[in-house]
């Protein structure tokens, strides 16, 4: 795959065969975010765990200190009052069959995020097959399937990131922009690994997090220095 020059440049700059200290990996990538708009910094964290086994699922939702930068669109799946109260709250697009409908026969997915009533999984199970993939499927453990959809609504919308484990036992989740500065960052990346090594199935054995990568969405990987988070 070919590197752009910038790339190339700042690919430089990074000593690959060093673990960097997070405060460093940080400043290191921002550095290298020479993109014209403003790049997302994310987190990718290779964990000692077989995603295959059900005790060993890593999975959870935290709202980031500082948010992700991103204006996060969300649509909730609710009636009456519950409906009131997403609106009230900022939802985006509320509905219930009608949303259903505009999903399967308009591909609408004008959203990022999805929440649901308990009583609304019923309905929202038959979307499983195109919100699934996508990512976008309501679950419990990370607080998008819920009765106090205000505070659901309130959460995504303030960064609310969830989680979880892909096929190759890695979690990749951004932790903000890169005009976020330093310090922020280091906050939300304190945040969000803090809740990774909590969430530590007693199942696991050996090294928990194998590896931990900070990019940004252009530019090159630099190595977090894993021992030291688990200090």
């Amino acid at each position: 795959m070919h590197k752009g020059k910038k790339y190339v440049d700042s690919a430089k700059t990074i000593d690959r065969s060093k673990l960097y200290d997070p405060a460093d990996a940080l400043a290191t990538v921002i550095s290298t975010a020479k993109a014209k708009f403003d790049e997302t910094i994310e987190l990718h964290v290779k964990l000692g765990v077989d995603s295959r086994h059900a005790d060993q699922q890593v999975r959870g939702a935290i709202v980031l200190p500082h948010g992700t930068g991103k204006n996060v669109r969300v649509a909730v799946f609710a009636k009456g009052a519950k409906a009131d109260e997403a609106l009230a709250a900022g939802a985006d697009i509320v509905g219930a069959e009608d949303l259903m409908e505009r999903i399967q026969k308009e591909n609408f997915f004008e959203f990022d995020v999805v929440i649901a009533t308990p009583d609304m999984m019923g309905l929202v199970s038959r979307l499983g097959r195109v919100l699934g993939p996508k990512g976008l499927m309501p679950n419990p453990k990370a607080g998008t399937v819920s009765m106090d959809v205000a505070k659901a609504v309130q959460e995504s919308k303030a960064g609310k990131i969830e989680y979880r484990l892909d096929k190759t036992n890695i979690i990749h989740c951004p932790i903000g922009k890169a005009s976020f500065g330093a310090e922020k960052l280091q906050d939300n990346f304190d945040a969000l690994m803090g809740a990774i090594i909590k969430a530590k199935p007693a199942a696991a054995k050996g090294q928990y997090v194998r590896s931990c990568v900070v990019a940004s969405t252009m530019g090159p990987g630099v190595k977090v220095n894993a021992a030291k988070l688990m200090a």
